[in-house]
């Protein structure tokens, strides 16, 4: 109850919102309905996933300029009820279709969630195919990163960091690029963004992934809100890596972070007059080299690199 009586939900509508989508997981099937994605959600219509999370959304992955793979949340479920992302609701299943109309699902076990709005599609070892990058959290641990993938056309787990190891502490991916320039990307995350974050950034290896390198001092959440995108990749400096913006902890403070040498280092730093709300679009001919985030009043706040002009 912590986390909604701070984001100014009354205990009652707390116990209310658990009735009600108690039984809401309780007539949802268990798995994705098994008729192909209509037509509209392959062309960007905006929906979402009919029996999915009430606030999920798509992840798509494109081939040669057309989408050919789409992933989503699915059964709905209550039992893990940290409410960090603004309901008790959580997703016990993974889905993946491909264009064709072949879909893969995966369902978990009762002790696990996935704590998460939306799937990310990456090809994170360079064979072609997109994995699946999931925040997964288990009832007694807290969470976890975790990818997925397609083998021998079932849908498996590949890989995962530890769990925090307490319930009910949470981590918020916070970019997918290659920061270190080893050739595959790496996945960045801020741990326990509420509570004294520490951005983290790991590679796979195996069926593991390993951290690479972190820095204390971040938040890319506010507790009890649906935003979950506060960071954006930017090639700031004048090296080819892609580097990450990423609030401080108190999300006044914008910091940059990146590869140097082969050690992570803040790049730059910048006051920001009110907390930091969400990712905003890119401005129009520089989505490589600048950023745009809103802030919690209607400003926005818009970065270029110094070397801008480097890749236009």
């Amino acid at each position: 109850m912590r986390s909604f009586l701070g984001s100014g939900i009354s205990a009652f509508g707390y116990l209310a919102s658990l009735i009600v989508f108690n039984l809401l997981a309780a007539v949802l099937p268990a798995s994705a309905n098994d008729a192909p994605l209509p037509k509209a959600v392959w062309e960007g219509s905006g929906q979402t996933p009919e029996t999915g999370l009430p606030d999920g959304e798509f992840a798509f992955y494109e081939v040669g300029g057309k989408t050919k793979i789409a992933a989503w949340y699915g059964s709905p479920t209550t039992r893990y009820r940290h409410g960090i992302l603004g309901d008790a609701i959580e997703a016990g299943s993974l889905h993946v279709e491909y264009r064709d109309g072949r879909r893969l699902s995966l369902t978990l076990p009762s002790t696990e969630v996935f704590e998460d709005r939306t799937p990310r599609l990456a090809d994170m070892d360079g064979d072609g195919r997109p994995e699946v990058i999931t925040i997964r959290s288990y009832v007694k641990a807290g969470a976890s990163v975790a990818i997925f993938g397609v083998r021998d056309e079932k849908l498996v787990e590949l890989a995962s960091t530890a769990a925090i190891g307490r319930p009910n502490r949470w981590l918020n991916i916070a970019g997918i690029a290659d920061y270190a320039g080893h050739g595959t990307p790496q996945i960045s995350y801020v741990e326990t963004p509420h509570i004294g974050g520490t951005l983290y950034f790991v590679k796979w290896q195996g069926s593991k992934l390993i951290p690479i390198a972190s820095m204390p001092g971040f938040s890319n959440h506010k507790i009890g809100s649906r935003n979950q995108n506060l960071s954006a990749d930017i090639f700031y400096n004048d090296d080819s890596l892609p580097d990450l913006g990423v609030p401080s902890d108190s999300r006044r403070t914008l910091k940059i972070i990146g590869f140097a040498n082969g050690q992570l280092e803040e790049l730059d730093r910048f006051s920001l007059p009110n907390a930091v709300k969400s990712r905003a679009d890119h401005q129009a001919g520089n989505q490589n080299n600048c950023l745009r985030l809103k802030l919690e009043s209607v400003e926005v706040f818009d970065l270029c690199s110094p070397h801008s002009a480097r890749g236009k």
